[in-house]
This record gives C-alpha cells, sequence and structure tokens, in this order.
C-alpha cells in the first residue's frame, strides 16, 4: 500500500478488528484506498505492526489485543479517539472457531469462548464506539458473519451458531441505531485466509470447483463488500446481510 499514491485523506475513520492480516486486513486496505484512516487490532503485536507499515503508519494506527477482553476494548476505541478524534465506521471481524467437530460433544466451555469473541466482543466494541461519536455524528457498522451463520455447515456447528447471533445482532442494532447509523453485516464463503485454511489446505482445486464463480474468495472481495456497505452509495441499506459466496448457495438447488 505504501508504494501506491494514496488519495487524500477523506477525513473519515474506521475501527476495524483482527485486522494484522486475512479478511480484516483486506478491508483495512480497501478503505485506506480511498482515504479513510484506519485503527486496526489484532492479536499478535508483530503481525499488527507489519499491517500497519503496509497500510502506512500516516493513515493506520494499531493496538494490539484480545476482542474479547474488556479492557481492550475500550483502549482501542480510546486511542481511535485520541488520536483521529471520530470512529465513523466500526467492522467487528475478529473471529475464532478453535473446535472442530459435532455440537452433541462440544465442550460447553469452548462455546462460551467461541460467543465472547464473536459476538459479545461485537456487541461491545458496537456500544463503545456508539457513544464515543457515532451516536451524535452518525456512521456505518459492518459485522462480519459467514454463510454457516446462515446455513447449517457440519462439523463448525459452535461457530455457525455465533455467526447467525451475529446476525441477528446486526438486525438488532439496525432498529435500535436508525436513523444515525446504518447496521448491516456480510456473510462469506470460504475465504483464503490463514483463518480458514484448514477448509482447502491441500484441496484448493477441488473446493474452488464446487463454486460457480470457479474460485475461492479472497480478503479484497470482503473488503470491496465492506467499503460498499460504509459508503454513501449504500445510504439506504441498513438490517441486511450481504452473502458473498462465489455463488455457492446456487447449488443448493441444483440435483
Amino acid at each position: 500500500m505504501t508504494a501506491v499514491e494514496l488519495p487524500e485523506p477523506s477525513g473519515k475513520v474506521a475501527l476495524i478488528t483482527g485486522a494484522s492480516r486475512g479478511i480484516g486486513y483486506g478491508v483495512a486496505e480497501a478503505f485506506v484506498a480511498r482515504g479513510d484512516r484506519v485503527v486496526i487490532t489484532g492479536r499478535n503485536e508483530d503481525a499488527l505492526k507489519e499491517a500497519v507499515e503496509k497500510l502506512g503508519a500516516d493513515r493506520a494506527v494499531g493496538v494490539a489485543g484480545k476482542a474479547h477482553d474488556e479492557a481492550h476494548r475500550v483502549t482501542v476505541v480510546e486511542r481511535a479517539m485520541e488520536t483521529f478524534g471520530r470512529v465513523d465506521f466500526l467492522v467487528n471481524n475478529a473471529g475464532t472457531n478453535p473446535v472442530f467437530g459435532p455440537i452433541a460433544d462440544l465442550d460447553l466451555d469452548v462455546a462460551r469462548k467461541v460467543f465472547e469473541t464473536n459476538v459479545v466482543s461485537a456487541l461491545g466494541f458496537a456500544q463503545l464506539t456508539w457513544k464515543a461519536w457515532q451516536k451524535d455524528n452518525g456512521g456505518a457498522i459492518v459485522n462480519i458473519a459467514s454463510v454457516a451463520g446462515v446455513s447449517a455447515s457440519p462439523f463448525i456447528g459452535a461457530y455457525g451458531i455465533s455467526k447467525a447471533a451475529m446476525i441477528n445482532l446486526t438486525l438488532q442494532l439496525a432498529h435500535e441505531f436508525a436513523p444515525v447509523v446504518r447496521v448491516n453485516s456480510i456473510a462469506p464463503a470460504v475465504v483464503k485466509t490463514k483463518f480458514a485454511q484448514a477448509l482447502y489446505e491441500g484441496r484448493e482445486a477441488e473446493a474452488a470447483a464446487s463454486y460457480p464463480m470457479g474460485r475461492l474468495g479472497v480478503p479484497s472481495d470482503i473488503g470491496g463488500a465492506a467499503a460498499f456497505l460504509t459508503s454513501e452509495q449504500s445510504d439506504w441499506i441498513t438490517g441486511q446481510t450481504l452473502v458473498v459466496d462465489g455463488g455457492i448457495f446456487l447449488n443448493a438447488g441444483v440435483g
């Protein structure tokens, strides 16, 4: 990013969680490319520093920590306000999926961890950005859900249930924050990231063949969708879930 001439700053600021790599970083790239400044979070401090360097130190600030940590969430929003004085956009991307298997055998402590990270943290960040800036100044929120939240997904049930909760959280926030703040979610299918690597590693061609578009997703696919949902072009869209899936759901009605 730093090698490319960036547009003049838009004056807008986005807070993007889980953005040191993968989908979150793809979203940060899209926002910086249109002129926004970004505050990004991630658990790995070294990876976060590298991401900030690539995005541009004059356009990005990184705050290391875990999304499920309430103190971390407070620190992130305070840092955004101290550095830039505003938080126009929030993208809740931080997520975890530490278990693979049937939910009949799911350790309930693991289930709680999944919900704390994937759902409670998103609500916590939304509450904080609403009170710090958006309530009085407007803005937009995008929650990164998953196709696993709109359809049963074998062996990642806890993750899917948490993403279904995030979609419903989107509806509730959209209702309560209107008309000042728009809230939407994105439900990606498999995107080529380290997080999803186990779903396609060693069999990418086979996995991609099941998609009508002939490929798996890449982070910029989701970055473009998030940029749209926080733009003036989507000013009359709220409470919606945009499925970005390469057409995989089309196969549900085939044969």
